[in-house]
């Protein structure tokens, strides 16, 4: 198996090729949740949408999920107040978890910003296994989070 420092040197370019040629933002959101769903065997990947004073659950791969997220609340609520990326090891200890799904165990989230430094979005992957996530996949997601950024 791969290291994840070679899983992403090959994932950031395959992302890249494949919003390269497409304009349509929702499009790309969600060919970015398939191809992270397959390379990374997550239990969820996909992106809640900023709308107002709330997240809004946009293209996704995985069981159903929550539809609105309140600014500051759960993981994805405070990855978008604090404007970085968040790594939950165990959600049952991140306090105000909003378990969308019991079988998740832990999370990443990545915010996407748009040229004026604003969160649009934030990308959030869960995982059926304890710690599945570290600073491996936090560069390697932010570096995706970037190229989502060329297209706002």
């Amino acid at each position: 198996m791969n290291s994840k420092k070679e899983l992403y040197s090959e994932l950031v370019p395959k992302v890249s090729a494949l919003i390269d040629k497409e304009a349509n933002i929702i499009a790309n959101l969600a060919n970015i949740a398939a191809i992270l769903n397959a390379e990374l065997s997550c239990l969820w990947v996909g992106f809640y949408l900023v709308e107002g004073k709330e997240l809004v659950v946009g293209p996704f791969q995985g069981p159903v999920a929550c539809t609105t997220i309140a600014f500051g609340r759960g993981v994805c609520g405070k990855c978008w107040e604090l404007k970085e990326t968040i790594l939950v090891d165990d959600v049952s200890q991140f306090a105000d978890h909003i378990a969308c799904s019991a079988d998740s165990k832990s999370e990443i989230v990545v915010p996407v910003f748009d040229s004026n430094n604003n969160v649009q979005m934030v990308l959030d992957i869960d995982s059926s296994h304890l710690a599945a996530f570290d600073e491996e996949d936090k560069s390697g997601l932010e570096a995706i989070a970037t190229l989502i950024t060329a297209l706002l």
